[in-house]
């Protein structure tokens, strides 16, 4: 009996999968185990499995298109078996698996949505580009450049416009033939995910037509349901209106006030009424507005009645204690208030959301240690003078904090709600600051790794961070992560947890001071590392075992090599 084939979510953010390439064609006998397509997620390319012996009877999605997580993407039976009723179930639904609804509900929602047809723009042969899911963590997208414009002849493959998602500016490519024409974002601007940017179709078609179907789709006829609630209310409040009159037997008159008189009421002078240019000339002249007589409407002051004001003659009393007031002559100091306002980035956006959320949703607690890099100085000279590659301290750093990671598993674990993930691997996160926020790619089962490799990939995600260059791929499945200002002059700070992580060490510069050496105060090179702790994986006693640990190996940095 044949079987429908759905795409499986390969991920735990995967929504949808793109066909990168079909490795089977219609006709093709198959095993289970057989690779039938390879499949695009939204964090790797990966291999489509078949569970089924038989023959491929049908295929339903094209190279390049995506299907959502559930939807059909192929059909396999006996040869020759006759399909034609699961191909009509799965054009009628079958590949969302909606339930068909009842008469009634229909009924239903037919009243709701009144007398308006639905626009059939089957007829029009163009297509919606939306903005597609780019990160794990996206929920929008900033155009940052159109490298198209309305009109422009398009192929499949072509570079559309720059994409600025949470993480990395990425290109938006084309997956079809045609003409762009319509742009619905303009550069700067954000969509969210899913939303239409873009129409492209044969020239001349009706996209106007398309996008009015998606809005109606997407609105689900709400327009006159929404007409109906406005008119419900209107006649809601014209009854209590009525009753309202009814009581009282006619609207009450609200008594006239007098503006002038409603400024200055209230103790003393109260508030005094002038105009904004007044009031500034007044500030600017020294003059208290209390002794200007206003000649505008309602007794308002204006420019020219500060401009003629001549003040009234103190006392000499007055004017005695006024001069022992302001024997210290004040200059004015006149300049100009201006401020620029610039929209935040989607990086900006991510950075801010995910550390706000580990900031207020994990208990953090900071554990801060001095570690003596006195040998740690001495030993990266000597290993600089044979290493392929420049070592730096942030390399020894990591490579330490790794092995302390496989001494103590319980630092490199992960709060999942319902229960703790302890890491069996080590997978250290390495922040980057680069002009729009905060970048943290990873570098891999860091403890099986050796200094010099740990530096080639700490160098190459560096470089590749500044140039927008990093993929997916590079900055995800952290289990640990490492935040160094040290190179700022920094000499001690606090991070915020980097979410899964349940801890992050910042590592400040290294200081030179007085240090305590075999009972004699001698001169030491200091660096200070604070570890921020989640309280609900990581105890006190854990988060200090942990830094004594890390104390150890890079004060004494040939047992690192071990």
């Amino acid at each position: 009996m044949a079987e429908v084939i759905k795409m499986p979510k390969m991920s735990d953010t995967m929504e949808e999968g793109v066909i990168a390439s079909w490795l089977v064609k219609e006709g093709d006998e198959v095993s289970s185990g057989d690779i039938l397509a390879e499949v695009e997620t939204d964090k790797a390319t990966m291999e489509l499995e078949s569970y089924e012996d038989g023959v491929i009877l049908h295929i339903g999605i094209k190279e390049g298109d995506a299907v959502p997580v559930d939807g059909v993407i192929a059909i396999i039976g006996e040869k020759g078996e006759d399909i034609d009723g699961l191909l009509k179930e799965v054009e009628n639904g079958g590949s969302s698996a909606k339930a068909e609804e009842s008469s009634s509900e229909k009924e239903d929602k037919k009243s709701e949505q009144g007398s308006e047809e639905e626009i059939d723009a089957s007829d029009v042969n163009a297509s919606l580009i939306t903005m597609p899911k780019m990160s794990d963590t996206m929920e929008e997208g900033v155009i940052a450049s159109w490298l198209k414009k309305e009109g422009d002849k398009v192929e499949a493959g072509d570079i559309l416009a720059e994409v600025e998602t949470d993480k990395a500016t990425m290109e938006l490519e084309a997956y079809e033939d045609g003409t762009l024409l319509y742009i619905g974002i303009k550069e700067g601007d954000a969509a969210p995910i899913d939303g239409v940017i873009a129409v492209i179709g044969e020239e001349g078609a009706d996209y106007k037509k398309l996008l009015k179907a998606h809005e109606q789709k997407s609105s689900g006829g709400g327009e006159s349901k929404n007409e109906a609630k406005e008119e419900k209310k209107e006649k809601s409040e014209d009854k209590k209106s009525s009753e309202s009159k009814s009581d009282s037997g006619s609207p009450k008159p609200t008594p006239p006030v007098d503006a002038a008189n409603k400024e200055k009421s209230g103790e003393g002078k109260g508030r005094i009424f002038a105009s904004p240019l007044a009031k500034k000339i007044a500030k600017d002249k020294g003059i208290d507005l209390s002794e200007v007589e206003g000649s505008g409407g309602n007794g308002r002051i204006i420019k020219s009645d500060v401009e003629n004001f001549t003040p009234k003659q103190k006392s000499t009393e007055a004017a005695k204690q006024e001069s022992s007031e302001q024997a210290m002559s004040i200059p004015q100091v006149v300049g100009e208030e201006s401020y620029e306002e610039v929209k935040v980035s989607q990086m900006r956006k991510a950075v801010a959301k995910r550390l706000s959320e580990s900031k207020f949703t994990a208990p953090h607690f900071y554990v801060t240690m001095e570690i003596n890099m006195d040998k740690a100085m001495e030993a990266r000279k000597s290993i600089n003078e044979v290493s392929p590659i420049k070592i730096s301290f942030n390399d020894m750093v990591i490579k330490a904090v790794a092995a302390s990671l496989r001494q103590h598993p319980k630092v490199n674990s992960s709060w999942m709600g319902d229960k703790i993930r302890r890491n069996n691997h080590v997978h250290v996160g390495m922040a980057v600051a680069v002009e729009e926020g905060l970048l943290v790619p990873v570098i891999r089962f860091a403890d099986n790794k050796s200094l010099s490799h740990i530096a080639t990939e700490a160098k190459d995600f560096a470089k590749k961070a500044k140039s927008k260059e990093l993929e997916p791929k590079d900055w995800e499945g952290n289990t640990f992560t490492v935040s160094n200002l040290g190179m700022f002059g920094v000499e001690e700070f606090t991070a915020i947890i980097n979410p899964p992580d349940a801890c992050i060490l910042a590592v400040g510069g290294i200081k030179q001071t007085a240090v305590v050496k075999d009972g004699e105060l001698v001169p030491g090179n200091v660096m200070k590392v604070t570890l921020s702790c989640d309280h609900r994986v990581v105890d006190g006693a854990v988060g200090s075992a942990f830094l004594q640990t890390l104390k150890g190996l890079l004060e004494d940095p040939v047992r690192i090599l071990i």
